[in-house]
């Protein structure tokens, strides 16, 4: 694996070579990564894996059009080849008004923000050996569980480097650690199972894996013998570890590829109030540590800490160079980068702000209503809103968390759900988008 100066120093090498064999513009990507995990099960070792890429990709553009390309080897000859690949590509493909370079005048200027993404601790096999076994082994001691699907720990560290024809050159590392324990309780066809994990740049941000894997146990326990509830209208709480899909679908829809095809259930919603005025949600990419932390987007501008929900109103959508020209707007430094092929929009670090009152005083009405633990499927429509998904998790009776339930359904329509949404005051920062508890009311459910 390279590092970043040394990874910029080969993204330079094949712009030139590109710009020779007849490219107008261009920019070149380096992204690598080396990673090592182990599982334990039933305290015995399961699996030690150890993984390692490294990639190149260029894209290129002539006369209008443009294509990309990538790949592993780095020599001088593979780089040659390369450019003069892409360059050939690109002159028999069509034309695209849309794609192009970001910016100039927009590029990031200077050296790219410290956001201490890197862990100068390494553990090693035997270290991630112990912590695999210390959270399985949590896990299994509570009362009820009956098998295990295992412990893991994992530990990682990677490169990304990106370099344009028309000026910019940046370049960072990043390093994650991570823990997770899944369980099973209870016996033949009334077996449940349930998991809990932690991932963070720094190991020292996780939780220890005990603490891991009791969560781990203490979910699968309480999930045993559900039970079913009969079809309606209720109140419906989500946990804060399934409440973030809920946000994922809002930021899907705010893509300026999607409004620009008008494929999105915002469209011509710009500006408009979509939650109550106590929801704001933040993008914020310079998060020191983050899970999602970048001091650049990919196509090398700033990125900025933005409201993308602020009081309740949307503030505009997420956009590349590509996107914004068709839209006739800025981009908005939310472009992202794989090994080959043009950007994409991805947000940064995405919170939901705590509302001010607790979970349990969110419930404290909820006569019968649902507590959801677990979302199943893949049951949303992004160009309508509509929004169907199976289910598992608790009863909520006289706002109090009663016995397990499972096999049923929660649907609605996202911009009916967003504006009923309220948040309680139990954020905790961790995932990559981090909510709240929250409560919508007036969803379908659909069981017996």
């Amino acid at each position: 694996m390279l590092s970043p100066a040394q990874a910029q120093e080969r993204c330079h090498a094949l712009i030139e070579r590109a710009t020779r064999a007849g490219a107008d513009a261009g920019d070149a990507v380096y992204i690598a990564n080396a990673s090592e995990s182990v599982q334990v099960r039933l305290g015995k070792l399961e699996d030690v894996e150890r993984s390692e890429s490294e990639h190149i990709g260029l894209r290129v553009f002539v006369g209008g059009a443009s294509a990309s390309i990538g790949s592993s080897d780095l020599g001088d000859g593979a780089l040659d080849e390369l450019a003069a690949r892409a360059v050939a590509m690109a002159r028999n493909a069509p034309v695209d008004r849309f794609a192009g370079l970001a910016p100039e005048e927009l590029l990031l200027k200077g050296a790219p923000l410290k956001l201490d993404l890197e862990d100068a601790q390494e553990p090693s096999p035997t270290d991630l050996r112990r912590i695999a076994e210390e959270a399985e082994d949590a896990a299994r001691a509570v009362a009820g569980v009956t098998n295990s699907e295992g412990g893991s720990a994992s530990a990682g560290r990677g490169i990304v480097a990106l370099v344009t024809s028309h000026g910019f050159s940046g370049g960072y590392g990043a390093t994650s650690h991570g823990i997770s324990a899944s369980v099973l309780a209870g016996e033949g066809g009334a077996m449940q199972r349930d998991h809990a994990w932690r991932s963070a740049r720094h190991a020292a941000d996780l939780l220890s894996p005990a603490e891991i894997g009791r969560l781990a146990g203490t979910r699968t326990v309480a999930r045993l013998n559900p039970g079913r509830v009969k079809s309606g209208t209720c109140a419906v709480v989500f946990d804060p570890r399934v409440g973030g899909s809920l946000v994922g679908h809002l930021l899907g829809a705010m893509s300026g590829a999607s409004i620009a095809r008008r494929a999105s259930f915002l469209l011509d919603r710009d500006g408009a109030q979509l939650f109550d005025s106590a929801i704001t949600i933040t993008d914020e990419p310079h998060r020191q540590r983050g899970p999602r932390s970048r001091p650049f987007d990919g196509e090398g501008l700033p990125t900025a800490t933005r409201k993308l929900v602020d009081g309740g109103r949307l503030t505009g959508w997420l956009m590349d160079s590509a996107a914004a020209r068709q839209l006739g707007a800025a981009p908005t430094g939310h472009a992202s980068r794989g090994g080959s092929g043009a950007p994409h929009v991805t947000a940064s670090n995405v919170v939901l702000q705590p509302g001010s009152v607790s979970p349990a005083a969110l419930m404290a009405d909820i006569k019968d209503g649902i507590y959801v633990t677990e979302l199943i499927g893949q049951g949303v429509n992004g160009v309508t809103g509509d929004y169907s998904r199976g289910a598992s998790g608790f009863r909520i009776v006289n706002g109090e968390i009663a016995g397990p339930i499972a096999e049923f359904t929660v649907a609605g329509n996202l911009i009916e759900m967003f504006a009923a949404l309220v948040a309680a005051d139990d954020l905790d920062i961790h995932r990559g988008i981090d909510v709240p508890t929250l409560r919508i009311d007036g969803m379908s459910v659909a069981g017996d």
